[in-house]
């Protein structure tokens, strides 16, 4: 088929997009649609109305009734839309059923999210890993880019494949298949190399025993505002859902100690499957991480926090992290009352109330991610000789926190934290005495 496809060479209005759904009898469809119309208005898609069938499964072939699809052939055309927008996952012939009767492009929720995050992707990383996840979306759907081609593409058997039925069709099909295959195969062979580079930088953190802490959350919920907020890191806040695809690590010290925090992708209900696998090495960063914080909109209603927490607990389950200790961390509690910080204590009275963008709170918590590692250090007393200066060398590289340092006629004394596992390998320098009494920080 031919799919109109609209002239925006004129302007740089947004598309206008009529939103389509299925929805179980009882749900709320404002409530439902809501982030789908936000994931368009953040595609650049401005949605013009909405067609909702309350049925308990959708049609295997045409999603949504016979009756309703003749409704939304009218809606369609009076709503003047250049595209129709799917909140579900369509199967191909599904897909291709709708455009069709309506032929006008169909955009499924999945391919939705990913044209935002081939939108946002910056890094090389994150545009390899965006165009994997499009070619195993796009890979069962391409036979019907070669519809028009289909009367020749019967193969070399079978009923409906007798002669006059074999040509370019199947061939030409088959071919894109094969390249199609044979870029995915490429793509991750480069993003496994990507990952090993990635596994170094890695064990280099690991040597130095720095306590690692990663950002997860409901996308829009603060993270990158957050990590701003710890880590001066200026990365993009901008107001849109997943602003930030790419990892961004980043350091803060406290009370002399040095931690790392990774901001992450942020998740969403329904996170595609194609991008969970495709996004493998970002979100690998939530599982090398000591601690997660799972960063949740307090401003966001009740319902809205339940579903949004519940999704991130799913994602984290679904790349195997839901092991790791998290903390819960509610955010913007700047736009929210007396009374809904109380319910929000109520709720999550192990939760630590916070405002990234105002600053309130975040000294509680810098305070307990410490106490999450205070039992990784031990505080020691070191005496280097300055015939051994590799040493001192070696102390500083492990990120250890030094609190006194004194140069004597024996060598260098020092006051630490040191991290456990390497208080054999200093072992020879331990001292018991009375503590340093001169202060100099440095090296």
């Amino acid at each position: 088929m031919t799919v109109r496809q609209p002239d925006r060479s004129w302007a740089a209005e947004p598309e206008r997009g009529l939103v389509l759904a299925v929805l179980a009898p009882g749900v709320d469809e404002a409530d439902e649609l809501a982030e789908l119309e936000e994931l368009a208005r953040t595609a650049g898609v401005r949605p013009v109305g909405r067609v909702v069938q309350h049925r308990s499964h959708p049609d295997p072939r045409t999603y949504v009734g016979k009756g309703k699809l003749d409704e939304l052939k009218q809606a369609y055309g009076d709503a003047a839309a250049e595209a129709l927008l799917v909140d579900d996952e369509l199967s191909p012939a599904q897909q291709r059923t709708l455009e069709n009767a309506l032929q006008a492009r169909v955009v499924d929720r999945t391919q939705l999210i990913l044209d935002i995050f081939a939108q946002h992707a910056v890094s090389a990383e994150g545009k390899l890993q965006v165009e994997l996840a499009q070619l195993e979306y796009n890979l069962p759907r391409m036979r019907g880019m070669w519809q028009h081609l289909e009367r020749l593409g019967g193969g070399t058997g079978g009923l409906g494949a007798g002669v006059g039925t074999r040509g370019p069709g199947e061939s030409q099909l088959e071919t894109d298949r094969r390249l199609a295959r044979r870029r995915i195969t490429l793509l991750r062979e480069r993003l496994r190399g990507l990952r090993r580079q990635r596994d170094v930088r890695r064990k280099e953190r690991r040597r130095a025993e720095t306590p690692t802490v990663a950002l997860a959350g409901y996308t829009n919920a603060g993270k990158s505002t957050l990590l701003n907020a710890l880590t001066d890191a200026g990365v993009s806040v901008r107001d849109r859902l997943f602003e930030t695809l790419d990892p961004t690590t980043r350091g803060f010290e406290h009370e002399g100690r040095r931690y790392l925090v990774t901001d992450t992708v942020g998740f969403v209900r329904r996170l595609p499957h194609q991008l969970v696998e495709g996004f493998a090495a970002t979100l690998e960063e939530t599982l090398v991480a000591d601690v997660v914080l799972h960063v949740v909109d307090a401003s966001a209603s009740e319902q809205q926090l339940v579903e949004q927490i519940a999704a991130v607990d799913e994602v984290l389950r679904e790349i195997g992290a839901e092991e790791l200790p998290v903390e819960l961390v509610l955010n913007k509690v700047d736009a929210v009352d007396a009374l809904g910080r109380r319910r929000l204590a109520n709720r999550y009275p192990e939760a630590l109330q916070i405002s990234a963008l105002t600053g309130e709170g975040l000294d509680a918590l810098r305070s307990r991610i410490a106490g999450r590692f205070a039992e990784r250090f031990e505080r020691v007393r070191l005496l280097l000789p300055y015939d051994e200066g590799g040493r001192l060398n070696e102390l500083y590289a492990l990120g250890a926190p030094i609190e006194e340092r004194e140069d004597t006629p024996e060598g260098v004394l020092v006051l630490a934290r040191l991290p456990r596992r390497e208080l054999r390998r200093f072992a020879p320098y331990l001292l018991a005495e009375a503590p340093v009494k001169k202060r100099r920080t440095g090296a």
